[in-house]
């Protein structure tokens, strides 16, 4: 389920989209009377276009955990000196990639590495929809380069593993909708005196609930006879049906979690997702094909059309 702030996120980028093209129309109305130059216009309607093309991308993100923050690790394969300082290289682009899109990124945990950049290191990345941009860096990461680290100056290839996962959110809201509410009352029994046993202390709660993620129907049937006070009864009553309601809203989320690392492929060292040539200036995505000559604009953190590549043509889905 959506909070405020999300939906809200939404409501605005469609807002901001709406108020871009009717910039654009009013800017080729001027256009069309002379009033304005068509670099003028041009340079509106490219704007427009990324506006457009940035809530297209943004409509991708469907998964329940691609709203949630995110949890980044890296991790040196073999090759010694050569991948740790690959991995400390990784490290920097994603952080550059979260400064320019104002998230907020901490180090949690990182080992460094022996004489020169990291063994591994891992980052939080909390801002709006960080796991569900940056799920599709998940897989092995390939280097091809004249290594500083060698002696005789020789073409090295070296790997690092990237892992990402949705860092959720421990705050679980429940919700007991009153209209779906019952209450019936009846004697307790047993022993406890002749108060217990001739008023009407027992409650018993019935609650219609409607799962949220399935819809699926069900009726929770609560029983309460702990004291002799009824409204203490309907309290406690109340209070265990909070209880299963918080239950299932955290086994659930248990099972998405599970879902998300059952579908990240197995990172080995053949499966690499992405290969960084920099003598050849070529950065490929493999999956996808997409590939840029701009090596130096990617170590940067311009990874964004990498993104784009993946989510339009997976469709935001697992991998």
């Amino acid at each position: 389920m959506l909070s405020i702030k999300s939906k809200k996120s939404w409501t605005n980028a469609f807002k901001d989209v709406c108020d871009s093209i009717d910039d654009l129309q009013v800017i080729n109305e001027f256009f069309e009377s002379g009033d304005v130059t068509e670099e003028e216009l041009v340079a509106q309607i490219a704007v427009s276009q990324k506006k457009v093309e940035s809530l297209e991308l943004k409509n991708m993100l469907q998964g329940e955990s691609d709203r949630f923050d995110a949890v980044l690790s890296i991790n040196a394969g073999a090759g010694g000196v050569e991948s740790q300082d690959w991995s400390e290289m990784l490290m920097r682009m994603y952080m550059r990639y979260a400064e320019a899109h104002n998230y907020k990124c901490a180090v949690s945990s990182m080992l460094d590495g022996d004489g020169a950049g990291i063994k591994s290191v891992t980052m939080q990345i909390e801002g709006d929809y960080a796991y569900g941009y940056l799920k599709s860096e998940t897989g092995v990461h390939r280097l091809v380069r004249v290594s500083p680290f060698n002696a005789q100056g020789k073409r090295m290839t070296s790997f690092a593993s990237v892992s990402v996962t949705p860092l959720v959110d421990d705050t679980i809201e429940v919700v007991v909708d009153n209209s779906r509410l019952s209450w019936d009352t009846f004697r307790s029994g047993g022993a406890g005196g002749q108060n217990v046993n001739k008023v009407e202390s027992g409650v018993r709660l019935r609650y219609q609930y409607k799962d949220p993620y399935t819809g699926e129907e069900e009726e929770i049937l609560i029983e309460n006879t702990e004291t002799r006070d009824q409204p203490k009864n309907k309290e406690n009553a109340l209070r265990l049906l909070r209880s299963q309601l918080y239950e299932r809203e955290l086994e659930h989320r248990r099972e998405e979690q599970a879902k998300i690392k059952a579908s990240q492929k197995k990172i080995e060292w053949g499966s690499q997702i992405r290969s960084y040539v920099f003598d050849d200036r070529r950065v490929k995505d493999h999956r996808t094909n997409y590939q840029t000559s701009d090596v130096q604009g990617v170590m940067d953190g311009k990874i964004d059309d990498f993104i784009k590549a993946y989510l339009m043509e997976f469709g935001g889905g697992e991998k």
